[in-house]
């Protein structure tokens, strides 16, 4: 598969004109939607604006959190203080192609926005997750629902895709992962709401909880030669994933490896879940 429209998602596209546009337009949305026609709850947030407004130089930024809704993004940066309407701070996410690039107008908007489409199913390897790795390499801020699909259902984590996990080892630079966790949005945008379908228009009088943990860290060195001792008495059905540097890691080594790193994260995001609902009844 192609770059869908990779000449919309530059910087550069137009000035960057077209850009802000979106953004000031969905930030406001975003603004409206969580900070004024909804009550938004935010725990931790200053750790969420320092890292993206000022981490260090070239330091990419990875945030990952639950999936109870289609507008979680970018309903989540709508709360007091984030600066949503700032298109160079703004995040990238990983979209799902069969939902944001249905036609030619949703992919120009969506790739406007900092949408990066994934085709789901399509695997770990597919051509835009090198489009994702060239931004991480960039020092962006990338944003992803390792879950890879909405779950309205107050239950803890999934199992995580692969995928986040395959980003933070490629990464030529340690990306600085960030655990958020958020329950509300599934009431805002109910899945079944009339005839089993969503409302026309984002629901009222809602709680929003976004709770934000703090960063991960991860050993990759000494967690890649885990990996490669485990994978020696593994046996599985290979799929002719690639041998990936700086330790040349064989399909069974990164299967191991991914599995560790997501099982970190599944865990960070139980915790948080955790939290956030001691801090409901409370």
């Amino acid at each position: 598969m192609g770059r869908t429209m990779e000449w919309a998602a530059r910087a550069e596209h137009l000035g960057g004109f077209p850009r802000k546009m979106v953004f000031t337009a969905v930030g406001a949305f975003a603004k409206a939607v969580a900070s004024l026609l909804n009550s938004t709850y935010v725990h931790n947030a200053d750790t969420l604006i320092r890292l993206v407004r000022s981490r260090p130089p070239g330091v990419p930024l990875i945030t990952v959190s639950n999936h109870m809704s289609t507008l979680d993004d970018p309903l989540m940066w709508g709360f007091k203080g984030f600066p949503t309407f700032d298109a160079h701070c703004g995040r990238w996410v990983l979209a799902a192609e069969d939902i944001c690039f249905r036609n030619a107008l949703y992919s120009y908007i969506f790739r406007l926005g900092k949408c990066i489409p994934i085709t789901r199913g399509g695997g770990i390897y597919q051509e835009p997750m090198n489009e994702a790795l060239e931004r991480l390499n960039e020092g962006a801020w990338l944003h992803t629902f390792p879950e890879g699909k909405v779950s309205q259902e107050d239950a803890p984590i999934r199992r995580l895709k692969w995928g986040t996990a395959s980003l933070i080892v490629r990464a030529p630079l340690t990306p600085i992962v960030l655990p958020i966790v958020h329950h509300g949005f599934q009431e805002v945008m109910p899945e079944k709401y009339m005839f089993g379908r969503r409302p026309p228009l984002p629901l009222c009088n809602k709680r929003i909880n976004i709770v934000i943990g703090e960063p991960m860290e991860f050993d990759l060195p000494k967690m890649r030669q885990m990996a490669i001792s485990q994978s020696r008495n593994e046996s599985f059905h290979s799929i002719g994933w690639p041998s990936i540097s700086p330790d040349g890691l064989d399909e069974a080594a990164q299967r191991c490896l991914y599995s560790s790193i997501s099982e970190q994260i599944r865990t960070a995001l139980e915790r948080l879940r955790s939290l956030g609902k001691s801090s409901l009844k409370s």
